[in-house]
């Protein structure tokens, strides 16, 4: 019971992890306050800030559900009032709320970029200046951001600067804020080994991606233990598991979703991407997962690239079959094509309405188009008729391997060996026809 009696102020508390935070600290008998956007039923998503407070009060602690966009200084401002007039004070500050586009610079518009620093930067600073002057009144007082170890390792820049820039812009406000508070406020970040299951998840990557997760009780169990240190427990970057095997954790199946199932690694811890490929269970993850993120505008804090919906497309052809013959005889690039140009058809073309253009560099070349936006399609050399909507770079090797499997597409896209031009949304269609081509087991 070490947070009977605390007040937790927690953004983005109307589920997820967020959520499983506050009933962990409400079975203390805690007060929580549930700062979210979510005020009416999403349409696929279960929960808003109501029924997250009386899961609250049904498991032991007292709610107060505040309406809470942390952008917005007026909102944030009055929530911590009501909070301060309903519990006499707040203890602890949890930082949850974030926002996520995985897309580069030239495809990432500024609206989501606002949409990032505004919430992840901006409303982490935002919310903590203002509850700040009421943690320092309190005899343990805390701030818990959920943000990754500042790793400048540029491979967790280069393919979403914006969405890295704002993420660490909530690491960052720990470690200043951690020196500057120092022996006042136990200031400390705590970010997942692994992917983590929420409501958002289920809905966005079914039970493929689920699988794959732990649950939120871990990170819950890791912020427990966390916020019951003393105020001089500060400026620490934390993973979850390792907080919990420093204090005797050793049954972590307990908190997968199916134990013994690979688990994905989330990013921008110490290894390469090439080993956290390594250990994704990349073919059990549904297309078409990012996409639907993306079209929600749903936040997302804990998730993998949107290449991990697509598999690996093709599988060499039987050396008996007529088309092994016209391959043979012909370059790999020209054989890749004609595989696809076998599996479109007007149904994938009115599903899709995108050309897409391939830079390939390399001792295959050159420059293949492939048209899913009129007629039954098409694919050639060359530039396409008209401007194509994606651009692809890779080398024809890698390009190659990837549509023979040898080469996933997660890690060419992670490792920058796959660069992407145009229109992330379309790009992200060509999924559709790579999922129906490994159906047809070429």
């Amino acid at each position: 019971m070490k947070l009977a009696g605390c007040t937790l102020f927690i953004t983005g508390a109307s589920r997820g992890i967020g959520k499983a935070i506050a009933l962990k600290a409400a079975r203390d008998g805690a007060n929580i306050v549930i700062a979210a956007k979510t005020a009416e039923p999403h349409p696929k998503l279960p929960g808003t800030i109501y029924t997250a407070a009386q899961e609250v009060e049904a498991a032991g602690g007292r709610a107060l559900a505040c309406v809470v966009d942390i952008r917005d200084e007026k909102q944030v401002g009055e929530a911590v009032q009501k909070a301060v007039d309903k519990f006499g004070g707040i203890d602890i500050l949890v930082n949850n709320a974030s926002a996520i586009t995985l897309t580069g610079t030239l495809e990432t518009p500024m609206k989501k970029v606002d949409l990032m620093l505004g919430i992840n930067m901006r409303g982490t600073y935002l919310t903590s200046k203002m509850v700040i002057p009421h943690l320092l009144k309190s005899r343990s007082p805390h701030i818990l951001n959920l943000s990754p170890p500042l790793n400048l390792n540029p491979i967790w820049f280069k393919n979403h600067t914006a969405y890295t820039m704002a993420k660490y812009g909530m690491s960052m406000c720990v470690l200043g804020m951690a020196e500057e508070f120092r022996g006042q406020i136990a200031v400390n970040a705590l970010w997942p080994k692994t992917a983590i299951q929420t409501a958002a998840m289920d809905m966005l990557g079914g039970e493929g991606i689920a699988k794959q997760c732990r649950t939120a009780d871990i990170i819950a169990d890791a912020a427990y233990i966390i916020l019951s240190q003393p105020k001089h427990y500060t400026g620490h970057f934390l993973v979850d598991e390792d907080v919990l095997k420093e204090h005797g954790a050793r049954d972590f199946d307990q908190y997968a979703v199916k134990p013994g199932h690979p688990l994905l690694p989330d990013f921008f811890l110490d290894e390469a991407p090439e080993t956290l490929v390594k250990l994704m269970d990349v073919s059990a993850a549904p297309p078409g997962v990012f996409n639907r993120c993306l079209r929600h505008n749903l936040k997302l804090p804990h998730f993998v690239p949107w290449f991990l919906g697509a598999t690996p497309a093709f599988k060499p052809s039987s050396s008996s079959s007529p088309s092994s013959a016209k391959s043979s005889s012909s370059g790999p690039i020209e054989s890749t094509f004609d595989l696809i140009r076998g599996n479109i058809n007007e149904d994938v073309v009115n599903s899709t309405q995108a050309i897409y253009q391939f830079d390939l560099t390399g001792e295959h070349g050159g420059v293949w188009f492939l048209d899913l936006k009129s007629g039954s399609g098409s694919t050639g050399k060359g530039q396409p008729p008209v401007k194509a909507d994606v651009v692809m770079t890779m080398d024809s090797a890698d390009f190659s391997k990837m549509f023979s499997g040898q080469l996933k597409p997660t890690m060419a896209f992670m490792s920058g060996k796959l660069q992407i031009k145009g229109d992330m949304m379309l790009a992200i269609k060509l999924e559709k026809l790579m999922s129906r081509m490994n159906k047809a087991k070429l």
